[in-house]
C-alpha cells in the first residue's frame, strides 16, 4: 500500500455520495422545470408546504443551509409569490416566512414529482435498499 492511497478518489468515501447527489438532482430537474422550481426551491417549499408559516432561522437549519444561500432562495420564492415575508411581533429582527395562495397551490401540481421519481426507480435499488440508504444517510448527518 502506497502512502498516498488515501488521497486516491476511488478511496473517498465523501465522492460516491457527492455524484450520487447530484445524480439524484439532476433527475428531479425535469420534473421540477415544469413547476418552475429549482431543487433548493422544492425542499423550502416542501417545509413551507408542511408548516405553512416559520421563521427564517428554522428553514436555514431544516434545509442545512447558511444565510447566503438562504437569502436569495427566499427572494426567488417571493418574487414567484409563493411565500410572503414580515416580522416576527415579539423581535423585530426575526423574519417569519409564510406560503401564500399561490405557494400552496403549487403544492398539487408537486405532488407528482415523488410518484415519478419512485415509478422512474432513479436510484436502481430496491424498496428495501432505498429504506437501509435513507436510514444511513439520516446517521450521517445526525437524524
Amino acid at each position: 500500500m502506497d502512502k498516498y492511497d488515501s488521497l486516491k478518489l476511488e478511496n473517498q468515501f465523501c465522492f460516491p455520495l457527492y455524484v450520487a447527489s447530484k445524480e439524484v438532482i439532476r433527475k428531479y430537474k425535469p420534473l421540477l422545470d415544469e413547476l418552475d422550481l429549482t431543487y433548493t426551491q422544492y425542499i423550502a417549499m416542501m417545509v413551507l408546504w408542511e408548516e405553512k408559516k416559520c421563521k427564517v432561522t428554522e428553514l436555514g437549519k431544516k434545509l442545512y443551509l447558511d444565510t447566503g444561500t438562504i437569502s436569495p432562495l427566499i427572494r426567488k420564492l417571493k418574487s414567484k409569490n409563493y411565500i410572503k415575508i414580515s416580522r416576527a411581533k415579539d423581535d423585530e429582527r426575526v423574519q417569519v416566512l409564510e406560503i401564500t395562495q399561490e405557494g400552496d397551490a403549487l403544492r398539487d401540481r408537486a405532488l407528482k414529482v415523488p410518484q415519478e421519481m419512485l415509478k422512474s426507480n432513479c436510484l436502481s435499488l430496491s424498496l428495501e435498499e432505498t429504506l437501509e440508504l435513507m436510514r444511513l444517510l439520516k446517521k450521517v448527518i445526525g437524524n
